[in-house]
Protein backbone atom coordinates (compact mmCIF):
# COMPACT_ATOMS: atom_id res chain seq x y z
CA UNK A 1 0.00 0.00 0.00
CA UNK A 2 1.52 3.36 -1.01
CA UNK A 3 1.55 6.55 1.03
CA UNK A 4 -1.61 8.09 -0.38
CA UNK A 5 -3.59 4.87 0.01
CA UNK A 6 -2.61 4.71 3.68
CA UNK A 7 -3.51 8.35 4.23
CA UNK A 8 -6.82 7.92 2.39
CA UNK A 9 -7.74 5.07 4.71
CA UNK A 10 -6.83 7.21 7.70
CA UNK A 11 -8.94 10.10 6.38
CA UNK A 12 -11.93 7.77 6.08
CA UNK A 13 -11.52 6.67 9.70
CA UNK A 14 -12.42 10.15 11.01
CA UNK A 15 -13.80 12.45 8.26
CA UNK A 16 -13.41 16.20 8.80
CA UNK A 17 -15.21 19.34 7.65
CA UNK A 18 -13.37 21.07 4.82
CA UNK A 19 -14.20 24.66 3.80
CA UNK A 20 -13.92 25.46 0.08
CA UNK A 21 -14.03 29.21 -0.64
CA UNK A 22 -13.72 28.75 -4.43
CA UNK A 23 -17.05 26.97 -4.51
CA UNK A 24 -18.08 27.54 -8.15
CA UNK A 25 -14.79 26.28 -9.60
CA UNK A 26 -15.13 23.05 -11.60
CA UNK A 27 -12.09 21.33 -10.07
CA UNK A 28 -13.07 22.37 -6.54
CA UNK A 29 -16.57 21.00 -7.09
CA UNK A 30 -15.09 17.72 -8.29
CA UNK A 31 -12.92 17.55 -5.16
CA UNK A 32 -15.93 18.22 -2.94
CA UNK A 33 -17.89 15.50 -4.74
CA UNK A 34 -15.02 13.04 -4.21
CA UNK A 35 -14.91 13.88 -0.49
CA UNK A 36 -18.51 12.78 -0.16
CA UNK A 37 -18.31 9.76 -2.50
CA UNK A 38 -15.11 8.40 -0.94
CA UNK A 39 -16.12 9.26 2.61
CA UNK A 40 -13.01 11.33 3.32
CA UNK A 41 -14.77 14.41 4.67
CA UNK A 42 -17.67 16.82 4.58
CA UNK A 43 -17.40 19.80 2.23
CA UNK A 44 -18.63 23.23 3.29
CA UNK A 45 -19.02 25.46 0.25
CA UNK A 46 -18.73 29.22 0.78
CA UNK A 47 -21.28 31.22 -1.22
CA UNK A 48 -24.86 31.12 -2.45
CA UNK A 49 -26.29 27.59 -2.34
CA UNK A 50 -28.40 27.96 -5.50
CA UNK A 51 -25.49 29.35 -7.52
CA UNK A 52 -23.13 26.61 -6.34
CA UNK A 53 -25.66 23.89 -7.11
CA UNK A 54 -26.26 25.39 -10.56
CA UNK A 55 -22.50 25.45 -11.22
CA UNK A 56 -22.19 21.84 -10.08
CA UNK A 57 -25.03 20.75 -12.35
CA UNK A 58 -23.44 22.58 -15.26
CA UNK A 59 -20.21 20.67 -14.74
CA UNK A 60 -21.99 17.34 -14.24
CA UNK A 61 -20.99 17.20 -10.57
CA UNK A 62 -23.28 15.83 -7.85
CA UNK A 63 -23.74 18.27 -4.97
CA UNK A 64 -25.30 15.64 -2.73
CA UNK A 65 -23.86 15.88 0.77
CA UNK A 66 -22.58 19.46 0.39
CA UNK A 67 -23.11 21.96 3.21
CA UNK A 68 -23.13 25.72 2.60
CA UNK A 69 -22.31 29.01 4.25
CA UNK A 70 -23.57 32.03 2.34
CA UNK A 71 -21.23 34.91 3.14
CA UNK A 72 -23.49 37.22 1.11
CA UNK A 73 -26.46 36.52 3.39
CA UNK A 74 -26.84 39.32 5.94
CA UNK A 75 -28.41 37.15 8.64
CA UNK A 76 -25.75 34.45 8.38
CA UNK A 77 -22.96 37.01 8.48
CA UNK A 78 -24.41 38.88 11.45
CA UNK A 79 -24.48 35.59 13.37
CA UNK A 80 -20.84 34.95 12.43
CA UNK A 81 -19.85 38.51 13.44
CA UNK A 82 -21.59 38.18 16.81
CA UNK A 83 -20.03 34.78 17.48
CA UNK A 84 -16.54 35.89 16.49
CA UNK A 85 -16.46 39.18 18.37
CA UNK A 86 -17.87 37.51 21.50
CA UNK A 87 -14.90 35.12 21.51
CA UNK A 88 -12.08 37.19 20.00
CA UNK A 89 -11.08 40.84 20.16
CA UNK A 90 -8.57 41.03 17.31
CA UNK A 91 -11.12 42.42 14.82
CA UNK A 92 -14.03 44.81 15.30
CA UNK A 93 -17.54 43.90 14.18
CA UNK A 94 -17.08 46.18 11.21
CA UNK A 95 -13.80 44.50 10.25
CA UNK A 96 -15.22 40.98 10.52
CA UNK A 97 -18.23 41.99 8.44
CA UNK A 98 -16.01 43.61 5.79
CA UNK A 99 -13.38 40.87 5.64
CA UNK A 100 -16.00 38.12 5.64
CA UNK A 101 -17.32 39.31 2.28
CA UNK A 102 -14.23 37.70 0.78
CA UNK A 103 -14.79 33.93 0.68
CA UNK A 104 -11.28 32.88 1.72
CA UNK A 105 -11.42 35.20 4.74
CA UNK A 106 -14.84 33.83 5.61
CA UNK A 107 -13.47 30.30 5.49
CA UNK A 108 -10.67 31.27 7.90
CA UNK A 109 -13.17 32.84 10.32
CA UNK A 110 -15.18 29.61 10.26
CA UNK A 111 -12.05 27.55 10.93
CA UNK A 112 -11.06 29.73 13.87
CA UNK A 113 -14.58 29.40 15.30
CA UNK A 114 -14.46 25.62 14.95
CA UNK A 115 -17.26 25.50 12.37
CA UNK A 116 -14.89 23.67 10.00
CA UNK A 117 -11.71 21.72 10.68
CA UNK A 118 -9.58 22.95 7.79
CA UNK A 119 -9.54 25.15 4.67
CA UNK A 120 -8.63 24.16 1.10
CA UNK A 121 -8.03 26.96 -1.42
CA UNK A 122 -5.66 28.17 -4.11
CA UNK A 123 -7.31 27.13 -7.34
CA UNK A 124 -8.32 30.73 -8.03
CA UNK A 125 -6.82 32.57 -5.07
CA UNK A 126 -3.06 33.11 -5.23
CA UNK A 127 -0.72 31.56 -2.70
CA UNK A 128 -0.22 35.06 -1.27
CA UNK A 129 -4.01 35.44 -0.84
CA UNK A 130 -4.30 32.15 1.02
CA UNK A 131 -1.29 32.81 3.25
CA UNK A 132 -2.41 36.34 4.11
CA UNK A 133 -5.91 35.19 5.08
CA UNK A 134 -4.62 32.29 7.15
CA UNK A 135 -2.00 34.40 8.89
CA UNK A 136 -4.09 37.46 9.68
CA UNK A 137 -7.26 35.64 10.73
CA UNK A 138 -6.31 32.14 11.83
CA UNK A 139 -2.95 33.17 13.18
CA UNK A 140 0.18 31.16 13.77
CA UNK A 141 0.68 27.94 15.68
CA UNK A 142 1.85 28.61 19.22
CA UNK A 143 5.62 28.98 19.35
CA UNK A 144 6.02 29.34 15.56
CA UNK A 145 6.56 32.67 13.81
CA UNK A 146 7.50 31.66 10.25
CA UNK A 147 5.22 30.12 7.63
CA UNK A 148 6.87 27.38 5.63
CA UNK A 149 6.18 24.46 3.34
CA UNK A 150 7.08 20.79 3.51
CA UNK A 151 7.38 18.27 0.70
CA UNK A 152 7.21 14.51 1.07
CA UNK A 153 9.31 12.48 -1.34
CA UNK A 154 8.94 8.87 -2.46
CA UNK A 155 12.36 8.13 -3.98
CA UNK A 156 12.85 4.93 -6.02
CA UNK A 157 15.90 3.01 -4.87
CA UNK A 158 16.50 5.04 -1.71
CA UNK A 159 16.74 3.05 1.51
CA UNK A 160 16.46 5.15 4.64
CA UNK A 161 14.86 4.91 8.07
CA UNK A 162 11.43 5.44 6.46
CA UNK A 163 12.13 3.07 3.55
CA UNK A 164 12.15 5.22 0.39
CA UNK A 165 10.58 8.31 1.97
CA UNK A 166 12.10 11.66 2.94
CA UNK A 167 10.61 14.98 4.04
CA UNK A 168 12.17 18.25 2.85
CA UNK A 169 11.64 21.92 3.72
CA UNK A 170 11.36 24.73 2.82
CA UNK A 171 11.04 24.59 -0.96
CA UNK A 172 8.30 27.15 -1.62
CA UNK A 173 8.00 30.03 0.86
CA UNK A 174 11.09 31.47 2.58
CA UNK A 175 13.71 33.02 0.30
CA UNK A 176 16.47 33.70 2.83
CA UNK A 177 15.40 32.57 6.31
CA UNK A 178 17.31 33.87 9.29
CA UNK A 179 18.24 31.65 12.24
CA UNK A 180 14.89 32.07 13.97
CA UNK A 181 13.01 31.30 10.75
CA UNK A 182 15.11 28.18 10.11
CA UNK A 183 14.39 26.99 13.64
CA UNK A 184 10.66 27.49 13.04
CA UNK A 185 10.86 25.60 9.74
CA UNK A 186 12.62 22.71 11.47
CA UNK A 187 10.13 22.55 14.34
CA UNK A 188 7.08 22.84 12.10
CA UNK A 189 8.45 20.18 9.74
CA UNK A 190 9.06 17.80 12.63
CA UNK A 191 5.50 18.33 13.85
CA UNK A 192 4.07 17.77 10.36
CA UNK A 193 5.82 14.44 9.74
CA UNK A 194 4.89 13.28 13.23
CA UNK A 195 1.19 14.13 12.88
CA UNK A 196 0.81 13.28 9.19
CA UNK A 197 3.06 10.25 8.79
CA UNK A 198 3.58 8.98 12.33
CA UNK A 199 7.36 9.28 12.05
CA UNK A 200 9.72 10.03 14.90
CA UNK A 201 11.37 13.09 13.32
CA UNK A 202 15.15 13.26 12.96
CA UNK A 203 15.90 16.67 11.51
CA UNK A 204 19.12 17.45 9.62
CA UNK A 205 20.12 21.05 8.88
CA UNK A 206 21.81 20.94 5.49
CA UNK A 207 24.81 22.96 4.36
CA UNK A 208 27.96 22.74 2.23
CA UNK A 209 29.86 21.85 5.42
CA UNK A 210 29.67 18.98 7.91
CA UNK A 211 30.29 19.84 11.56
CA UNK A 212 32.73 22.64 10.88
CA UNK A 213 34.59 21.09 7.95
CA UNK A 214 34.36 24.55 6.33
CA UNK A 215 33.86 28.04 7.66
CA UNK A 216 31.75 30.87 6.27
CA UNK A 217 29.46 33.46 7.82
CA UNK A 218 26.43 31.79 6.20
CA UNK A 219 27.05 28.71 8.34
CA UNK A 220 26.56 30.76 11.52
CA UNK A 221 22.87 31.15 10.65
CA UNK A 222 22.43 27.37 10.45
CA UNK A 223 24.33 26.72 13.69
CA UNK A 224 22.32 29.39 15.50
CA UNK A 225 19.11 27.87 14.16
CA UNK A 226 19.99 24.50 15.67
CA UNK A 227 20.57 26.11 19.09
CA UNK A 228 17.29 28.05 18.85
CA UNK A 229 15.31 24.95 17.84
CA UNK A 230 16.76 22.94 20.72
CA UNK A 231 15.89 25.73 23.14
CA UNK A 232 12.33 26.07 21.80
CA UNK A 233 11.72 22.34 21.52
CA UNK A 234 13.81 20.37 24.04
CA UNK A 235 13.95 16.72 23.08
CA UNK A 236 13.68 17.34 19.34
CA UNK A 237 16.23 15.25 17.46
CA UNK A 238 17.91 17.93 15.38
CA UNK A 239 21.55 18.17 14.35
CA UNK A 240 23.97 19.65 11.85
CA UNK A 241 25.34 21.34 10.03
CA UNK A 242 25.49 18.36 7.64
CA UNK A 243 26.23 17.93 3.99
CA UNK A 244 23.49 16.02 2.21
CA UNK A 245 25.35 12.69 2.18
CA UNK A 246 26.29 12.99 5.85
CA UNK A 247 22.63 13.45 6.71
CA UNK A 248 21.23 10.36 4.97
CA UNK A 249 24.03 7.82 4.40
CA UNK A 250 25.28 6.02 7.54
CA UNK A 251 28.67 5.07 6.07
CA UNK A 252 29.41 8.69 5.15
CA UNK A 253 28.21 9.95 8.53
CA UNK A 254 30.51 7.47 10.28
CA UNK A 255 33.49 9.04 8.51
CA UNK A 256 32.53 12.70 8.64
CA UNK A 257 30.72 13.08 11.98
CA UNK A 258 33.20 12.49 14.78
CA UNK A 259 30.71 12.65 17.65
CA UNK A 260 27.54 10.97 18.80
CA UNK A 261 24.48 11.97 16.78
CA UNK A 262 20.93 10.62 16.69
CA UNK A 263 20.47 12.26 13.28
CA UNK A 264 23.64 11.89 11.20
CA UNK A 265 23.17 9.26 8.49
CA UNK A 266 19.60 8.60 9.68
CA UNK A 267 17.77 11.84 9.00
CA UNK A 268 14.20 11.65 7.73
CA UNK A 269 13.61 15.44 7.61
CA UNK A 270 16.00 17.64 5.64
CA UNK A 271 16.01 21.43 6.10
CA UNK A 272 17.51 23.47 3.26
CA UNK A 273 19.28 26.73 4.19
CA UNK A 274 17.39 28.88 1.66
CA UNK A 275 14.84 28.78 -1.13
CA UNK A 276 17.47 28.50 -3.87
CA UNK A 277 18.73 25.23 -2.41
CA UNK A 278 15.24 23.96 -1.63
CA UNK A 279 13.77 24.63 -5.05
CA UNK A 280 16.80 23.19 -6.85
CA UNK A 281 16.85 20.19 -4.53
CA UNK A 282 13.23 19.16 -4.99
CA UNK A 283 13.51 19.40 -8.77
CA UNK A 284 16.65 17.25 -8.79
CA UNK A 285 14.77 14.65 -6.75
CA UNK A 286 11.83 14.77 -9.16
CA UNK A 287 13.53 14.91 -12.54
CA UNK A 288 16.76 12.99 -11.98
CA UNK A 289 15.80 10.85 -9.00
CA UNK A 290 12.31 10.17 -10.45
CA UNK A 291 10.77 10.83 -7.05
CA UNK A 292 7.08 11.39 -6.46
CA UNK A 293 6.68 14.64 -4.52
CA UNK A 294 3.61 15.20 -2.33
CA UNK A 295 2.75 18.71 -1.25
CA UNK A 296 3.78 21.38 -0.64
CA UNK A 297 2.12 21.23 2.77
CA UNK A 298 1.71 24.68 4.28
CA UNK A 299 2.76 24.68 7.92
CA UNK A 300 3.02 27.06 10.81
CA UNK A 301 -0.63 28.14 10.92
CA UNK A 302 -2.90 27.56 13.89
CA UNK A 303 -5.35 25.63 11.68
CA UNK A 304 -4.63 23.23 8.78
CA UNK A 305 -4.65 25.08 5.46
CA UNK A 306 -4.08 23.73 1.94
CA UNK A 307 -2.90 25.81 -1.02
CA UNK A 308 -3.45 24.20 -4.43
CA UNK A 309 -1.32 24.85 -7.46
CA UNK A 310 -3.64 26.51 -9.97
CA UNK A 311 -2.55 24.03 -12.62
CA UNK A 312 -2.72 20.92 -10.44
CA UNK A 313 -4.62 17.86 -11.72
CA UNK A 314 -7.51 16.45 -9.71
CA UNK A 315 -5.40 13.58 -8.33
CA UNK A 316 -2.84 16.00 -6.87
CA UNK A 317 -5.56 18.20 -5.40
CA UNK A 318 -7.20 15.21 -3.75
CA UNK A 319 -3.84 14.11 -2.35
CA UNK A 320 -3.40 17.52 -0.75
CA UNK A 321 -6.94 17.43 0.68
CA UNK A 322 -6.40 13.95 2.13
CA UNK A 323 -3.20 15.14 3.84
CA UNK A 324 -5.09 18.20 5.08
CA UNK A 325 -7.76 16.00 6.68
CA UNK A 326 -5.19 13.76 8.36
CA UNK A 327 -3.50 16.83 9.80
CA UNK A 328 -6.86 18.06 11.06
CA UNK A 329 -7.38 14.70 12.75
CA UNK A 330 -4.07 15.10 14.56
CA UNK A 331 -4.98 18.61 15.71
CA UNK A 332 -8.20 17.34 17.25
Amino acid sequence: MDLMEKLAQQAKSDPKRVAFPESANEMILQCAEQLVVKGYGMPLMIGKEQEIQAAAAGFGVSAEGFAYFDNTDEQAMEALVADYTARYDDFSEKAVRRKGKDAVNCAMFLAKLGKVDCVAAGREYTTADVILAAQTIGGMKEGVNAISSLGILNIPGFEGPEQNMLAIADCAINMAPDASDLADIAIASADTVSSLLGWEPRVAMLAFSTCGSSEHESLDVIRQAIDIARERRPGLKIDGEFQFDSAIIPAVANKKVQRESEVAGRANVLIFPNLHAGNIGVKIFQYIGHADAYGPVLQGFAYPVCDFSRGAPLSEMMGNIIMLIVRAQAKK
